[in-house]
């Protein structure tokens, strides 16, 4: 095959896996546990060190591409994720301005999910690389579509009783025929990484990302949105419509975004060495279509992340690797901002009406403006409230024989979701904190190889009160394995 045609077939293989990348890679937080398999064997381990063989690596620290083989690697991934959240009973039931999610446990009907990934190494007659990734880091996917569930709303917030949405009319959790998000992110990087001298690699190269998303079901946040707070309170009567038009049920929408990555290898003694890796936030383009949604007026920009691994080799056979990841989700106005901005909305913080006359009026306007901006929409708008993540990833490669490796792996982070935010994130329940990990290379004579990569992330819960009704408990749970492979040629 020649240069031309393989890269033609690397756009097009780019093409297919946008087609086919998965939205359900909520792990750590709704980051991947790591990116590759020779990594994901190792719980996302990797970055100090220079043992890696497949181009991929670089995704993990950029400096590694002066380390990989001058190859082609293919992988995909088969990842299940298992969500459940249970409502327990309440005392009002959407009365007195109560929001309730309807008594039971249901399950998230999506659990099947392929993730794909290419990169392409060129060795250079310089001794450094110039490396092409294409890969997904995050997303995040449920589809709650059980007609049993059920959920009351006073739709006035007056304080009068509760209407019930079940099953026939729309149920769900949030009172609609289906309830869920579907996010996907995906990573184009073209990485140079160089050498000085035997002991230290850098590598840098731009990143751009594309990711797309989907939200039904979420029609009764409608009073929390700036777009029906302004219609409200700020338009004469009958002048606008207060219904959002841009909150739920739009479909799928893109958005891009550009960035950057960096990373450096330090080989400090005889098989000891380190890698530190950045890759910078990522401002995307809005989500005009949720733009009542997300805060900033559909923003969903990318947060940025720091890597740092140790990694030891005891012989030639057997190296240990511990790495650090840190993630700035609150960064992210629509991730980090609290469930609970939602209580400083002029709706419901005032009712829905304007009562007050002369001095008091324009005093009560200026505070019900500032107030809109808590709305949903707006620039301090209530979102998933996830806290930065740091994870602990400890892997160990065994080089059995020339033509065997295997690789385990153990990584903890405290799932990132705050307790006053848990209403919200049954739309996103990203409470994963450990993974196990177990990974094989068998290598051909030919020179090509296959990889493997288990994942088994154990069963992990979070219960708090719902905000929107304080006699109400909500708990949400998660368990999720996956299966990956790839082949280097």
């Amino acid at each position: 095959m020649t240069t031309r045609t393989r890269i033609a077939a690397a756009g097009l293989s780019a093409l297919a896996m946008l087609a086919l990348s998965a939205p359900a890679m909520a792990t750590n937080g709704y980051f991947t546990h790591g990116v590759g398999t020779e990594s994901k064997g190792m719980a996302g381990t990797g970055v100090g060190s220079n043992a890696a063989r497949g181009p991929i690596i670089v995704a993990s620290n950029p400096a590694l591409g002066v380390f990989a083989d001058d190859t082609w690697e293919v992988g995909l991934g088969i990842f299940s994720p298992m969500r459940s959240y249970k409502a327990d009973p309440s005392f009002v039931n959407g009365s007195f301005g109560a929001f309730t999610i309807g008594e039971g446990r249901f399950n998230s009907s999506s659990e099947w999910f392929p993730i794909p990934y290419v990169a392409k190494n060129w060795r250079m007659s310089n001794g450094n690389a110039l490396t092409m990734v294409f890969y997904g880091r995050g997303g995040m996917n449920t589809d709650w579509d059980d007609s049993s569930t059920s959920a009351w709303y006073d739709p006035t917030g007056q304080g009068g009783a509760g209407v019930q949405f079940d099953g026939t009319f729309g149920g769900e959790p949030f009172g609609n025929i289906e309830a869920g998000v579907d996010l996907s992110q995906a990573f184009l990087s073209l990485n140079y990484a160089g050498k000085s001298g035997d002991n230290f690699a850098w590598g840098i190269g731009p990143v751009f990302a594309l990711q797309t998303f989907e939200a039904k079901g979420v029609q009764a946040y409608q009073p929390f949105t700036k777009t029906f707070n302004e219609c409200f309170f700020f338009q004469a009567p009958g002048s606008c419509d207060p219904t959002p038009s841009a909150l739920s049920d739009n479909g799928h929408e893109f958005s891009t975004g550009f960035g950057g990555s960096a990373g450096i290898w330090w080989g400090i003694s005889e098989g000891f060495s380190l890698g530190l890796s950045y890759q910078s936030k990522i401002s995307m383009s809005e989500f005009d279509d949720y733009a009542d949604l997300f805060a900033d007026a559909g923003g969903f920009d990318i947060p940025s992340s720091t890597k740092l691994g140790f990694s030891f080799g005891t012989s030639d056979d057997v190296r240990f690797n511990l790495d650090f990841e840190h993630t700035q989700y609150s960064e992210i106005g629509s991730v980090g901002n609290p469930m609970t901005n939602l209580f400083s909305c002029a709706f419901p913080v005032y009712g829905g009406t304007l009562q007050a006359t002369g001095d008091m009026a324009l005093a009560l306007a200026a505070a019900q403006a500032a107030g809109v901006e808590s709305c949903l929409g707006g620039s301090s708008g209530g979102g998933f409230g996830w806290e930065d993540m740091t994870t602990v990833k400890m892997g160990v490669e065994w080089a059995a024989d020339e033509s065997t490796t295997y690789r385990f792996g153990y990584s903890y982070g405290e799932q990132p979701i705050r307790a006053p935010s848990i209403t919200f994130n049954v739309l996103a329940p990203g409470v994963m904190e450990q993974h196990i990990t177990f990974g094989m290379t068998k290598r051909k004579a030919s020179g090509g190889a296959w990889n493997f990569s288990l994942m088994y992330a154990p069963s992990k819960s979070i219960e708090a009160v719902n905000p929107f009704d304080p006699t109400q408990f909500i708990e949400l749970e998660m368990s999720q394995f996956e299966f990956e492979f790839s082949y280097l040629w």
